[in-house]
């Protein structure tokens, strides 16, 4: 998603300016008169950044050769992305994106996954995008639960293929429904709201994030590969020797994400969700 953030523009604070350019239509070709003038309307959408989040760890300098250099910073900070960070960019990510088509009239709910209709469900969502974007690439993100569901039907065994997926610089395989290929996340990342933990005030000092009491559950969600446009303004890690940090005779570890999530209005439409529960 932090792909599609190339032509974002960015001049410091809290604001992003995301670019819309519209145009008119095709129009008659005089052979007398020549060409009929056209308009092109380039404006910017200005988007607040919402997520400015981080977190301090404190390693005592005996506590690295004690632990048998199992505790280092770089063995903190690589397992502190894998089991925090990442996991909380998803599920704000993925949340975004549905309560933004929830709001956008792009979403359909009450539909508990079954074998025997997921298939011809999964097929219409995908028409109904393919409605509007015609012949763009989509990615399509369902649960693990949901995808092993879509696997189990027999109607899926000759319509699934295995392709190779590029994200930045990785690639992996994954399965593909008509040319679309499926992300597979875990169910717990794939919640309509989510409460994100200040780490201070009573009962939230663990940090983190826990889904929302109100949050429905994401069946899948649709979206062309160009459309969710993801910022990450800072994405840093800074790391203080015990000789540096004036505090304590240990490493301080802090890490800080200042990031957001947006899908310009104009493609909106570019998006569908859906969702276990009933919207209403």
């Amino acid at each position: 998603m932090e792909a599609n953030a190339g032509q974002v523009i960015y001049r410091g604070g809290k604001e992003i300016k995301i670019p819309n350019i519209s145009m008119d239509g095709l129009a008659n070709y005089d052979r007398a008169l020549g060409f009929t003038a056209g308009d092109v309307t380039h404006e910017y959408e200005t988007k607040t950044m919402t997520q400015d989040r981080g977190r301090s760890f404190s390693i005592d300098e005996n506590e690295v050769d004690e632990s048998n250099f199992v505790v280092t910073a770089s063995n903190v900070m690589a397992q502190f992305q894998r089991t925090q960070v990442i996991p909380e960019i998803d599920a704000y990510r993925y949340s975004k994106i549905a309560s933004l088509a929830i709001e956008g009239n792009r979403a359909s709910g009450g539909y508990l996954p079954a074998a025997e209709t997921i298939l011809s469900k999964l097929k219409a969502d995908i028409a109904a995008v393919k409605d509007v974007v015609g012949d763009v690439p989509l990615v399509i993100t369902m649960s693990s639960i949901t995808k092993n569901i879509l696997e189990s039907s027999t109607e899926i065994a000759k319509q699934l293929q295995v392709t190779d997926f590029a994200s930045g610089v990785f690639s992996t395989k994954v399965t593909m429904v008509d040319d679309n290929p499926i992300i597979p996340a875990p169910s717990s990342r794939l919640k309509t709201a989510y409460v994100f933990n200040d780490g201070k005030t009573a009962g939230q000092t663990a940090g983190g994030f826990v889904a929302d009491a109100a949050a429905k559950n994401i069946n899948w969600l649709i979206c062309a590969q160009t459309c969710p446009i993801a910022v990450s303004k800072t994405d840093a890690i800074r790391i203080f020797d015990p000789e540096t940090n004036q505090s304590a005779r240990a490493y301080k570890l802090d890490y800080r994400k200042y990031h957001d999530l947006w899908i310009p209005d104009n493609m909106l439409a570019h998006c569908f969700a859906n969702i276990k529960e009933a919207l209403a």
